[in-house]
């Protein structure tokens, strides 16, 4: 989704990929009318379009990994699917849901269900939420389960990780978890910072999707990811009136601060 305030979405993701040196192409999938406060109205791309901005990018260019974020109609879903899975040697990161969307895509049980039965198995990472992660698990299971058990669910399909945010808080900190195909594999602690935020989950997985794509495996990818959004959140702008915006480039900032001044000599 193209974001005009340039928080959440396509430019999201183009920002994170550049700070970790990588080229971003892009594929739009929806134009928001959006500020850093809420997300006013949002104009859906036809799925055809879709499939052809993709495909000529694909014949033109070698791509390293996939970021698929939300998406905008089931018909979306089944295209990006398709496409995807003419390339199983390139590793998908699937973020499905925008915070910043009024309903957060949470209230469309056919798309969740979508989402869930042919993108989720083709993904090597899936982000979600804690909250998202329970509302999609509504649309397969009828009583109460455990968050591993959701999670199983999830990695019996097919998708190799899946790393939930806000797993738990304690002491300032935050908790996120990565899961793999055997259950747990590790969690970590970020600071909880005051904000508020808009484009911490898209920072996080445009992040993931920059490191697969220069080599690293999920297991490492996914601490090096919330690393970075911790620091872009640290230093993040409030821009507008609305919310902070995370500073993809602060280590360049850092940097550039860093670097002795000169006089020149005549």
């Amino acid at each position: 989704m193209s974001d005009p305030s340039g928080a959440t979405g396509i430019q999201s993701d183009l920002a994170s990929f550049s700070a970790h040196g990588c080229h971003g192409l892009s594929v739009t999938t929806a134009l928001l009318i959006a500020d850093t406060a809420r997300v006013d109205d949002m104009h859906e791309i036809d799925a055809d379009w879709v499939i052809d901005q993709a495909r000529v990018l694909l014949e033109d260019m070698p791509v390293a990994a996939f970021k698929v974020g939300a998406l905008a109609s089931v018909e979306q879903v089944a295209a990006v699917a398709e496409i995807v899975s003419d390339y199983p040697d390139i590793p998908m990161v699937l973020d499905p849901f925008l915070s910043s969307l009024p309903d957060s895509g949470l209230l469309d049980d056919d798309m969740l269900t979508a989402v869930r039965q042919i993108l989720v198995p083709q993904a090597a990472m899936l982000l979600v939420s804690q909250v998202e992660l329970a509302r999609m698990a509504e649309t397969w299971r009828e009583g109460p389960a455990t968050l591993a058990e959701d999670v199983a669910e999830l990695t019996g399909t097919g998708c190799g990780y899946v790393l939930v945010t806000g797993t738990g808080s304690a002491g300032g900190t935050l908790a996120d978890t990565l899961y793999g195909e055997d259950g747990e594999i590790a969690s970590y602690s970020t600071p909880h910072l005051p904000g508020p935020f808009i484009g911490a989950g898209s920072t996080i997985s445009g992040a993931l999707a920059a490191l697969l794509a220069s080599g690293a495996d999920p297991v490492h990818a996914a601490p090096a990811a919330l690393g970075f959004t911790a620091g872009a959140l640290a230093h993040a702008q409030r821009f507008g009136m609305g919310k902070l915006v995370p500073n993809k480039f602060f280590n360049a900032a850092q940097a550039a601060a860093l670097n002795p001044t000169s006089t020149p000599i005549d």
